[in-house]
């Protein structure tokens, strides 16, 4: 998924290349630790520092013989070094490199992820301040319910999208551990001393108890968390799809010029990318499910998360990226349509006074509840039948206009009371974060 959103820093951090430059720096991590510690001679380090390298062609040459990328990963490098790479993977398992390179790389990945939400942070706190009091229907079940504002709006989805990073930046935490421990986690021919120096080379906190690999616990929960932010895209752009249909278009996706929407009908112009983050969110959701298969493995590992995290690492932390950067254009070129959110917001004959006339119908007249209710029901009703506005007929009610008085009336009928408490809830999200 190549195109104008995708980062390219992203991409080049999964690429094959990087994955054994990573693994390289674990390696020289432990070397450091090592010689610290005084098991590697300081000659034999220099030798290393300087000479420790490969080529990929050649690690997938050996890999073709071996069929084992760790070993020939480390025949490329001891080619480079010399007799001093004796002391290279001293006392290591594979997984020791694999699993503690893959905290690093999830690591700068899931930066990457928390620097794209903070733009969409940005954007949608933008939105919702833009649009902070213009009023626009609120639908339940689709069905016009009672005014809100479409800055209330943003600023749900803001509030949603803090506890997305708040979530994510544990599973990150979480995430940025590494383990150098040996074949069953025992330290049998490592020490822990050694393990906590090289993993403070790299960034990384010492996992507190390992076997051969990292549990995947902490692998689920950041793949889960990935899951939230896109389950999170997806009601958004459910959202935006819905208010671009033809019959509400209180809002419209940027349609650039020269842009085509259909290949048979000239005049279309749809809301593609919010369908295409839609489906793409689907997709995070299923690596999560992939991601929570992988914790239970035969006593202390076997391989087959393996193969699996092979292809949600990358693909994952790519699509959340390439998504959020995606939401974030999308909403900085966002057409918002005030005068058609007029017209929606009386297209039902303003019927959605009727809660407010309810309550001061019970309050005003002494009615039972239900008594009330079927009151201003049947007015809404004849307004629904009649296409008359649904304060006309509650005026001219003789029930309702002997229990109201005409100011009370005046009052019942006023949008602006819907936001009165708007600057409260926007104080809410944005001031106490």
């Amino acid at each position: 998924m190549i195109d104008r959103y995708s980062r390219p820093e992203m991409a080049a951090l999964w690429t094959l290349e990087n994955k054994f430059r990573v693994w390289l720096e674990v390696e020289l991590a432990v070397c450091e630790a090592w010689h610290k510690l005084d098991v590697i001679p300081t000659e034999a380090m220099e030798t290393i520092r300087s000479k420790a390298d490969f080529e990929l062609d050649r690690i997938l040459e050996i890999e073709e013989k071996t069929r084992h990328d760790v070993i020939a990963f480390l025949t490329a490098v001891e080619e480079k070094v010399g007799p001093d790479s004796r002391f290279i993977h001293l006392g290591c398992t594979s997984s020791d490199i694999v699993d503690t390179a893959n905290g690093v790389l999830l690591t700068r990945a899931g930066r990457m992820v928390m620097k794209a939400l903070d733009k969409l942070l940005e954007t949608l706190s933008k939105l919702a301040h833009d649009h902070k009091g213009r009023l626009c229907m609120g639908r339940t079940h689709g069905i016009h319910a009672e005014p809100t504002s479409f800055g209330l709006k943003m600023a749900g989805f803001y509030a949603e999208f803090l506890r997305h990073k708040k979530r994510f930046e544990e599973a990150l935490e979480g995430i940025r551990v590494g383990k150098i421990s040996g074949a069953v986690g025992t330290y049998a021919h490592l020490s822990p001393e050694m393990e906590k120096i090289a993993c403070d080379v790299l960034g990384l906190k010492v996992d507190e108890i390992s076997t051969q690999i990292i549990q995947r616990d902490r692998h689920a929960h950041f793949f889960t968390s990935l899951a939230l932010i896109g389950g999170g895209v997806e009601r958004l752009c459910v959202e935006l799809r819905h208010l671009q249909r033809t019959e509400v278009l209180e809002v419209e996706e940027g349609f650039a010029k020269g842009q085509k929407g259909s290949s048979a009908m000239p005049h279309k112009k749809n809301p593609i990318s919010a369908e295409n983050m839609t489906g793409l969110s689907r997709l995070l959701r299923t690596n999560a499910m992939a991601s929570m298969e992988n914790m239970a493995l035969w006593h202390e590992r076997d391989i087959s998360h393996s193969s699996v995290e092979r292809v949600i690492m990358p693909d994952s932390t790519i699509l959340a990226d390439y998504i959020l950067n995606r939401l974030s254009n999308l909403l900085s070129n966002l057409r918002v349509i005030p005068e058609n959110m007029d017209r929606n917001l009386y297209g039902s004959y303003g019927l959605f006074y009727s809660q407010r006339v309810l309550l001061n119908l019970i309050e005003s007249s002494g009615l039972e509840r239900q008594k009330a209710y079927e009151t201003v029901q049947r007015v809404a009703m004849k307004c629904w039948e009649e296409k008359t506005p649904f304060e006309d007929l509650i005026r001219a009610d003789p029930v309702i206009s002997k229990a109201l008085t005409s100011e009370q009336l005046d009052s019942i009928f006023n949008p602006e009371y819907y936001l009165r408490h708007e600057d409260m809830i926007f104080k809410r999200v944005f001031d106490e974060k």
